[in-house]
């Protein structure tokens, strides 16, 4: 076992790294729209194109790795996150944003993040510490946050959001030498399961085996819901918190709050998954999550509602990761294992597709995350003039814009 070591900690860097930055992309979301005079959607089609890159190619990734390895592949998505953050950062329309934000580290994650990561995680260890370890794993991979979001939101603030861009770009290059170690895998031999045909046979019948398996259709319809809940969050949340008062650096602390949590939960998951029903574990957790977004946003924010709501979200947010693999290598095995739980994650991309762009969209158009009702009853007739006013941006003060949520949520 202490020879793979090297091999988790490779895997819980890379997957930190990864997940950190790109769930931290969201804080340069006010700055950058106005900046370059783009809306927000424009920003959030981005991000879209990020998450549809990310899961039409996690199952051609996956397949890779079963013929080629995981060191190549996880070493060519490092460079790629790097670059797309270069690009990214020396952007200056839409279509750089989209080509550095979206394709390029939509690219890199399906090469890098947790589909990978805990593929390499599961095929070194042994089947009864398995969920354990990917808990810890996760849990380790949780934490680039803690360290991303503040860092990017310090210097977005004194430097510009271009160098804060930079600065994740710098992170990301350490992604490589994780990369190297996680790699080390590939030199272990792959432990069949008892009785499974999978780990001997083709990518076409792996393929059928997992779409003719109800269960595992039914996993992956329930992670369109998880992809939908975390991304418009992680997207959404800080642009959601200044244009109610909030203080910047409270959209920063609950991200990393977040990521915090994610720690105890990663864990917990990981453990419970070796003892009870991962089905059902992943059915609790997504029910939780629906009651603690709803209760939420039901109200107008406070700092310490918006922490307690991060820590909540946190427990709730990675713990699905040990146990969609650990679900995936008990149905199919190991071999395949990268590719069909990309299958999966496909069906997460589409949701997460559906958070961020229809957020952006529903945005544009009401100027405010309110639903179009609540937004007429309280506006009156003068709503969709406000949404107008909003939309245009770079013509508004910043401080005009936080002022004006500040009165519509005065008692």
């Amino acid at each position: 076992m202490r020879g793979k070591y090297p091999i988790l900690i490779g895997a819980a860097l890379m997957l930190s790294l990864g997940m950190g930055l790109r769930q931290s992309l969201g804080l340069f979301l006010q700055p950058l729209t106005r900046d370059l005079a783009l809306a927000v959607a424009d920003f959030t089609v981005a991000i879209a194109v990020q998450n549809v890159t990310w899961g039409v190619l996690q199952p051609i990734a996956g397949a890779l790795v079963a013929r080629r390895g995981f060191r190549p592949l996880m070493m060519a998505g490092a460079v790629l996150y790097t670059a797309g953050l270069v690009v990214l950062a020396t952007a200056h329309g839409l279509l750089g944003v989209i080509v550095g934000a979206g394709v390029l580290i939509g690219a890199a994650l399906a090469c890098t993040a947790s589909a990978i990561a805990l593929a390499v995680a599961s095929r070194a260890v042994s089947a009864n510490v398995r969920s354990t370890v990917l808990g810890m794993v996760t849990a380790a991979g949780s934490l680039g946050s803690v360290v991303a979001a503040p860092l990017g939101q310090i210097l977005s603030d004194s430097q510009g959001w271009r160098i804060g861009v930079l600065s994740f770009a710098v992170l990301a290059s350490l992604m490589l030498p994780a990369a190297w170690l996680a790699g080390r895998v590939d030199r272990l031999a792959v432990a069949p399961l008892t009785g499974d045909a999978l780990d001997g046979g083709t990518a076409r019948a792996a393929i059928a085996a997992a779409f003719g398996n109800g269960s595992f259709l039914i996993m992956a319809g329930a992670y369109f819901v998880c992809g939908m809940q975390l991304i418009f969050i992680a997207t959404h949340l800080p642009s959601y918190l200044a244009l109610c008062g909030m203080e910047p650096m409270l959209a920063a602390h609950a991200l990393a709050v977040i990521a915090a949590f994610n720690v105890a939960g990663s864990l917990f998951f990981g453990w419970a998954g070796g003892r009870w029903s991962k089905q059902a574990l992943l059915g609790g957790m997504y029910v939780a999550r629906s009651i603690v977004l709803g209760f939420y946003f039901a109200f107008p924010p406070t700092p310490l509602g918006t922490l307690v709501f991060a820590g909540c979200m946190g427990f709730l947010w990675l713990g699905v990761g040990p146990l969609i693999s650990g679900s995936v290598v008990e149905m199919f095995g190991l071999r395949w294992q990268a590719m069909i739980q990309g299958i999966a994650f496909m069906s997460h991309q589409l949701g997460s597709f559906v958070g961020t762009f229809g957020g952006g969209l529903l945005f544009d158009a009401y100027g405010s995350y309110d639903l179009p009702v609540a937004s007429r009853r309280r506006h009156g007739a003068d709503g969709r003039g406000r949404a107008d006013r909003l939309r245009a941006g770079a013509a508004a003060a910043p401080g005009a814009r936080l002022s004006a949520r500040k009165r519509r949520h005065r008692p």
